[in-house]
């Protein structure tokens, strides 16, 4: 991955990720709209390709994706500086809101409220989650083998429940085979 060193600076990087890590709420998945607005649409750091690459390789790789994907995307706009900011403004919102939430939320696990807050919660997760990959659905499945891929990996994990690496090794291979055969029908 080349490293792209434009005027973005490191607070940009910090606060970006800051606003991305503080407004997430269920996971890797969830964050992908806030990254598309905040890394495609608002500073063009990088293309919707580009984030779809680097989310992939986020997923794929030990650790958590959110950490993973603003490392990288650091990485690219300023170096292991980059890199290191970025993930201290990823990690700095749960950091300090997990810390002031348990002490808190022990005195209230059986509130209702609490309880209904949460599940609203869940439901606005999962139609921004829904919205994000309608969108990159229509990036991904741009011919016949992708759209065969993306059917086989959905049912290989629904139905057949396994597991997410094999698919990432799967479609490795698969987009090394399927390119390979265009470049020889194209010569």
């Amino acid at each position: 991955m080349s490293i792209n060193r434009d005027k973005t600076t490191l607070w940009q990087l910090y606060f970006s990720f800051f606003k991305i890590g503080g407004l997430t709420f269920g996971g890797g998945l969830a964050m992908l709209p806030m990254l598309q607005r905040e890394v495609i649409d608002k500073y063009r750091w990088v293309t919707e390709e580009q984030l779809l690459d680097i989310y992939a390789i986020g997923q794929c790789t030990p650790g958590i994706i959110a950490i993973n994907t603003a490392s990288m995307i650091g990485y690219r706009k300023r170096g292991v500086w980059g890199s290191i900011i970025s993930t201290l403004g990823m990690v700095t919102p749960s950091l300090v809101l997990i810390t002031l939430l348990a002490s808190v939320l022990t005195h209230f696990e059986e509130s209702i409220l609490l309880q209904q807050a949460f599940g609203g919660i869940r439901v606005a997760v999962c139609a921004l989650i829904t919205q994000s990959v309608i969108t990159l659905y229509k990036r991904s499945i741009v011919d016949f083998p992708t759209l065969i891929l993306c059917l086989v990996t959905v049912a290989g994990t629904i139905f057949l429940q396994l597991s997410p690496i094999l698919f990432v090794i799967v479609g490795i291979l698969f987009g090394l085979v399927v390119q390979n055969l265009k470049r020889r029908k194209a010569e």
